[in-house]
């Protein structure tokens, strides 16, 4: 599994507020939500390395989401 880095992001208050609606509806953490549309972007475009499956970890969160516990990067329907 890769590591995670931290990283601050700026964004629209418009788009972060579409995207806690999005990451609600999939039971998802914003930054898994976040994370999930940027890991699909990537793959899309043929930019994500080793063929652009998600690992094992990124792909399912915890319960913790569906609470407001950020420690999820992926899962919910797709």
């Amino acid at each position: 599994m890769s590591g995670k880095k931290a990283y601050p992001l700026r964004i629209n208050t418009d788009v972060l507020a579409a995207m806690q609606r999005w990451s609600d509806d999939e039971l998802r953490s914003v930054n898994a939500q976040i994370e999930y549309v940027l890991r699909d972007a990537l793959r899309q475009a043929g930019r994500l390395r080793g063929g652009g499956a998600p690992e094992a970890d990124d792909t399912h969160e915890g319960h913790g989401a569906a609470h407001g516990n950020d420690t999820g990067t992926g899962g919910g329907p797709r």
